[in-house]
C-alpha cells in the first residue's frame, strides 16, 4: 500500500496537472527546470493510469473486446522522457496492449507514423510523451488515434474523465505497481529490441507523408526546378529537440536544398524551449555568419521540444541583417504560399475583386491576427475560428471539409506560430518552411504564374522582375499583433471561475468604452465594437453576456466607421500553463494602437480580478 506521504504528494501532483485535449502537462522532474531524468513515485503513477486509461478506451472502440490493441509510442528529449516510456511500456503490458516504441521522434513523425499504421492495421492508436514548449522539467502526454492528430476534445475530455475516475480509487497506488508487475520482463524486453525498427519505420513513413503535405502531386518538379534557377539554403537550430533524431536534413537533400544545422545532438537544449523572442537569436547569429559565405542560405526555423512548432528567421536583404520573424508573420506567410498553392494547382479559382468559383477556407485559432482575414480575402477565402488549442482548429477543419463542403488546405494557431497544411493534423515547421520555398522559387514561367505573382496579382501589391523572402513579408498587410509569450501577454489571477471573472470584466469594460470611445475614434478611427466567445470549435459573435464565453477565449473586435474590423483584444486562461493570457491586435504598421490596447486590457482584466 501506498503510504500517508506518497498518497499526499500524488494528490498534489495531481492537483497541479493541468489535463487538456492538447496535452496533459506537468512539472515531472523535481523542479520546471530541473535537468535530473528520474521522476517521482506520484508521477510513475500518473504516467501508468494515463496508459491504463488509454489502452481501456481503444479497447472499447474495438469490434470486439478480445481484438488485440497496438500503441505506437515516443517521446521528446525532455530527461525525464525515457523513465515516463518505461512506465508507459510496462503500464500499457499489464494493460494486455502491445506497444510500437518509436524512442525519440517528432511529434509530427509519431502521428504521420500512427497514419501510416493504421491504414494497414497495425495499430489503433499512439501516446506521445511531451510537455511541448513547457520549461525542461514539465512533462507530460498526448493521445490521439490514428487519424494524424491528438484526440479531438469531446473523446479527450471523456479520456480525463476515466482518468479521473482510476485516480479515485483508493488503492490506485496499488494498482499502478500492479499493473507494471504484470507485464513480465520478457514482453518489456521485445519492446526495447524492436524499437530501432520501429524508429526506421517512422521516418520513413513520416519522410513520404512529409513530402505528400508540403508538395502534392504537382509541386515538387516545380521547385526542384526552381531551385536550380533561385538556390535557397536553409540553416537549423535544433535546440536539441526531437526534431533532432527525425527526416529533417534528409527532407532538404531529397529537395536538393542544403542544410546546416546547430544544436543537432537530441537533448542538447541549449536555450530556453518556446521558439520566441531571444530564443531565435542564436539562428539569427548562425543564419548571418553562413549566409556571408554563403548568400542563399536566406532562411532558418527553430522547433520546440517536440518538434511540432517551429518559428523563422530570414536574411532581411533590406535591412541588411538576419532577423526574426514574429509567429504571426510566419503563419501569414505559410497562409500565402498555400492559399497560393490552390490557386497555382487550379484546386481553388480565386477571381480578383473577392469573388470564388469554389469554396475555400482557413481555419485558425480566435487570437490569430487579422492579417489573415486580409490574405484570404484576397484569393477570395473565407476564415473560420476556433479556441485556442489545435485539437480545435482540426476538428473545426475537418468539420468545414466533411460537412459545409469547404476546402481547408491550411489552418493553424496564427499566435503560436507554425502551420497545418492537409492532409497533415499537426503543425510541422517542414510545411512551414516549404510554404516559403515555394513562395521563392515556383516562379512565373510560360503561361503559368508563380506563386507570388499569384498573390501580388490578388492583392495589388507592387510587382518587380526579382524579389527576396523581405519583399514578400514587405507585401503582407501590416498589423501588429502582441506575442503570445511576451511579458504584458500575461497575467497571473487570482479567480478561478473565469466566467464570472469575464462578467466582472463586461461591466468594467461598458464602463471604459463611454470613457475612452471619443478619444479612440478621434485617434485611431474607432467607432464601433462587437464582443464574440470562442468555445471549442464554436465561435458566437455579438454575444450580450461577457461570461458566456466561461473557460473559453472572450475578444472585443473594433471597426471603424464603415464597419471594418481593424483591431481587437482577447483574454483566455492558458490550457497548459498556469497563466491567463491577452492580446491585443491593430492594423496598420504604426505600433501606438496595439500598445495602448494591450495595456488598456490589462488594466480591466487587473480590475476585474481584484
Amino acid at each position: 500500500m501506498g503510504g500517508l506521504q506518497e498518497e499526499t504528494a500524488l494528490d498534489r501532483a495531481l492537483e497541479r496537472m493541468i489535463l487538456s485535449p492538447s496535452g496533459w502537462r506537468g512539472v515531472f522532474a523535481e523542479y520546471a527546470e530541473s535537468r535530473s531524468p528520474s521522476i517521482g513515485a506520484a508521477y510513475r503513477v500518473i504516467a501508468a493510469g494515463g496508459a491504463k486509461v488509454f489502452a481501456d478506451y481503444l479497447r472499447a472502440r474495438q469490434a470486439s473486446p478480445a481484438a488485440p490493441v497496438t500503441v505506437i509510442l515516443g517521446t521528446d528529449t525532455r530527461p525525464t522522457g525515457s523513465a515516463v516510456a518505461d512506465v508507459m511500456i510496462r503500464a500499457f503490458a499489464g494493460s494486455g496492449a502491445e506497444t510500437r516504441f518509436a524512442g525519440v521522434a517528432a511529434a509530427p513523425e509519431i502521428m504521420a507514423y500512427a497514419r501510416e499504421a493504421g491504414a494497414r492495421g497495425a495499430a489503433q492508436g499512439f501516446a506521445y510523451i511531451s510537455a511541448s514548449h513547457n520549461p525542461i522539467g514539465h512533462n507530460g502526454l498526448k493521445f490521439g488515434l490514428v487519424d494524424g492528430g491528438v484526440l479531438c476534445a469531446e473523446e479527450a475530455a471523456a479520456l480525463i474523465a476515466g482518468f479521473r475516475a482510476f485516480m479515485a480509487l483508493p488503492d490506485r497506488m496499488e494498482s499502478a505497481e500492479d499493473l507494471m508487475c504484470r507485464a513480465g520482463r520478457q514482453r518489456v524486453a521485445r519492446v526495447y529490441d524492436s524499437s530501432p525498427q520501429v524508429k526506421a519505420e517512422a521516418l520513413a513513413a513520416y519522410r513520404a507523408f512529409a513530402r505528400e503535405v508540403s508538395l502534392g502531386p504537382c509541386a515538387e518538379d516545380a521547385v526542384v526546378r526552381g531551385l536550380r534557377e533561385n538556390p535557397v539554403g536553409i540553416v537549423v537550430d535544433f535546440n536539441g529537440s526531437a526534431r533532432a533524431a527525425s527526416i529533417d536534413k534528409a527532407f532538404f537533400a531529397d529537395l536538393g536544398i542544403p542544410c546546416r544545422a546547430v544544436h543537432d545532438t537530441p537533448g542538447d537544449i541549449a536555450h530556453r524551449i518556446v521558439p520566441e523572442g531571444e530564443a531565435l537569436d542564436p539562428c539569427c547569429a548562425f543564419l548571418a555568419e553562413i549566409h556571408r559565405e554563403h548568400p542563399e542560405f536566406v532562411l532558418g526555423y527553430v522547433p520546440d521540444c517536440d518538434g511540432d512548432r517551429g518559428n523563422l528567421v530570414i536574411w532581411d536583404d533590406r535591412r541588411g541583417e538576419a532577423r526574426r520573424l514574429e509567429a504571426q508573420e510566419a503563419f501569414a506567410l505559410s497562409c500565402v504560399g498555400e492559399l497560393a498553392h490552390l490557386a497555382w494547382t487550379g484546386e481553388t479559382a480565386p477571381l480578383s475583386g473577392g469573388d470564388r468559383l469554389s469554396k475555400t477556407a482557413v481555419a485558425v485559432n480566435d487570437p490569430t491576427s487579422l492579417r489573415i482575414d486580409r490574405i484570404a480575402r484576397a484569393f477570395g477565402a473565407s476564415v473560420f475560428r476556433a479556441e485556442v488549442g489545435e485539437a480545435n482548429v482540426v476538428a473545426l477543419a475537418r468539420r468545414l471539409r466533411e460537412r459545409d463542403g469547404y476546402t481547408v488546405r491550411i489552418l493553424g494557431e496564427g499566435s503560436a506560430g507554425g502551420s497545418i497544411t492537409h492532409p497533415s493534423s499537426v503543425r510541422d515547421p517542414l510545411a512551414t518552411v516549404t510554404a516559403l520555398v515555394k513562395l521563392l522559387v515556383i516562379r512565373t514561367e510560360g503561361g503559368a504564374r508563380g506563386f507570388f505573382d499569384w498573390w501580388r496579382s490578388l492583392s495589388g501589391a507592387p510587382a518587380t522582375r526579382d524579389f527576396s523572402l523581405a519583399d514578400i513579408l514587405q507585401s503582407l498587410p501590416a498589423f501588429v499583433t502582441t506575442g503570445s509569450y511576451a511579458e504584458e501577454a500575461a497575467l497571473a489571477v487570482s479567480s478561478s471561475d473565469h466566467g464570472a471573472l469575464k462578467d466582472r470584466y463586461e461591466k468594467i469594460f461598458r464602463r471604459e468604452w463611454e470613457v475612452e470611445k471619443d478619444g479612440l475614434k478621434r485617434r485611431y478611427g474607432i467607432s464601433g465594437w462587437e464582443a464574440a466567445s470562442y468555445q471549442g470549435t464554436e465561435e458566437k459573435r455579438g454575444i450580450t453576456r461577457f461570461g458566456a464565453a466561461g473557460k473559453g477565449g472572450l475578444k472585443i473586435t473594433f471597426t471603424n466607421h464603415a464597419g471594418n474590423q481593424i483591431a481587437w483584444i482577447w483574454m483566455r486562461g492558458s490550457g497548459t500553463e498556469p497563466v491567463f493570457r491577452v492580446m491585443a491586435d491593430a492594423e496598420g504598421p504604426d505600433t501606438g494602437l496595439e500598445r495602448y490596447l494591450i495595456a488598456w486590457q490589462r488594466r480591466m482584466v487587473t480590475e476585474a480580478d481584484a
